[in-house]
C-alpha cells in the first residue's frame, strides 16, 4: 500500500487523507452491502430445519400409506354396496325398520333431500317421532349401530301438551357411495380412409301436447 502510494508522489498528510478515504469507504461499503445480511445465514438455517421437519413428516406419512389403504378397503367392504336407484328405498325402509323394533311413533316425515359430496351421496331427511323416553334413545341408538348408513344430524325435543311423551323432530342422514363413472373410450380412427367418421343424427325431441 506505501510502495503504491510512493509512485503517486503524495506528500504525507495527503497520504494519510487517501488512507483515512479508503478506510471510511470501506466501512460505507460494509454498512451498505455486508452488515445486512449477516442474519442470512440463521434464517437460511432456520429454513432448512423447518424443511427437515416438513420432509420427515411426510416421510412417515408416506411410509404409513400401506396401512392408511388396508384401512380404506376394510371400511369399504364394511358399508352396504346400495345402487342407486335404490338408495331412497332403502332410507324409507331402514327408518320404518326402526321404527317398528324400537315402538315409536312417526307422525310426519319431510321430503328426502339428496347432496352430492366428493366421495358420497348423501340423503336427508326430517321426522318427527313421539313416544317414551327408552323408546326414542333405542330407536336413535339402533338407527346408528352396526354398519348402518343412517346418521343423526339434529335433534329438537320437547314434551307433549300432557307430559307424558316426547315430541322429537329428528333430521337424518343417510350416506351412500358415488358410484365410480368409468373413463370414456377414445374414439375410434378408420384405418386406411382419410376421411372423417360423419356425424350421427341428433335424437328427435318429442314434445307432449
Amino acid at each position: 500500500m506505501t510502495a503504491y502510494l510512493d509512485r503517486l508522489n503524495l506528500r504525507p498528510f495527503e497520504k494519510r487523507m487517501v488512507v483515512g478515504v479508503a478506510a471510511l469507504l470501506f466501512v460505507v461499503l460494509n454498512a451498505l452491502f455486508v452488515f445486512p445480511h449477516f442474519s442470512d445465514w440463521s434464517n437460511v438455517q432456520a429454513r432448512r430445519n423447518t424443511a427437515q421437519v416438513k420432509l420427515a413428516e411426510y416421510e412417515a406419512e408416506i411410509a404409513q400409506m400401506r396401512s392408511y389403504q388396508t384401512l380404506v378397503d376394510s371400511l369399504e367392504k364394511e358399508g352396504l354396496v346400495v345402487p342407486p336407484e335404490d338408495q331412497a328405498l332403502h332410507f324409507q325402509s331402514a327408518l320404518q325398520e326402526q321404527q317398528v323394533r324400537s315402538g315409536v311413533n312417526i307422525t310426519q316425515t319431510s321430503k328426502i333431500n339428496n347432496h352430492t359430496s366428493q366421495f358420497f351421496l348423501e340423503l336427508t331427511e326430517t321426522v318427527s317421532v313421539q313416544s317414551k323416553e327408552q323408546q326414542l334413545v333405542d330407536f336413535l341408538y339402533n338407527l346408528g349401530s352396526g354398519n348402518s348408513l343412517i346418521r343423526v344430524r339434529d335433534l329438537t325435543l320437547h314434551t307433549d301438551p300432557q307430559r307424558q311423551q316426547l315430541n322429537a323432530n329428528v333430521k337424518l342422514v343417510a350416506s351412500y357411495q358415488k358410484k365410480t363413472s368409468a373413463r370414456p373410450a377414445p374414439p375410434a380412427t378408420q384405418s386406411g380412409s382419410g376421411k372423417a367418421p360423419a356425424p350421427a343424427a341428433k335424437p328427435a325431441t318429442i314434445t307432449a301436447k
